[in-house]
């Protein structure tokens, strides 16, 4: 008997909305990390709109597809951020162009 491939749903954004009502500390930490989830995002969003794989960027970038895998994985982490350099090279390899800005800060209502 074969097992049939059964992926689980599941939906991060519903799954820290339903978090963050239950558990306050959770809701710190999850909004504590909303620039990383937001630069990914844009990471993400930027390789998607050039249509490129992990590996095809790799190869634009003259690095390997790890590398790239690092590059998107450490925003959430913290402790390795890519450098600017980086950044600006990830978004040539993509077609774009690095932009960084600062807007005012939205207070949130308790």
């Amino acid at each position: 008997m074969s097992e049939k491939y059964n992926p689980v749903a599941f939906n991060p954004r519903a799954f820290a909305e339903e978090a963050s009502k239950r558990d306050p500390a959770f809701r710190e930490a999850y909004d504590g990390m909303a620039d990383e989830f937001a630069a990914l995002a844009e990471l993400l969003r930027a390789r998607q709109r050039a249509g490129l794989t992990q590996t095809e960027l790799a190869e634009r970038m003259g690095v390997s597809q790890p590398v790239v895998a690092r590059i998107e994985g450490s925003i959430g982490s913290r402790k390795h951020a890519p450098s600017l350099a980086t950044l600006r090279k990830y978004a040539d390899a993509c077609g774009q162009r690095l932009v960084i800005r600062f807007e005012p800060k939205q207070e949130h209502a308790a």
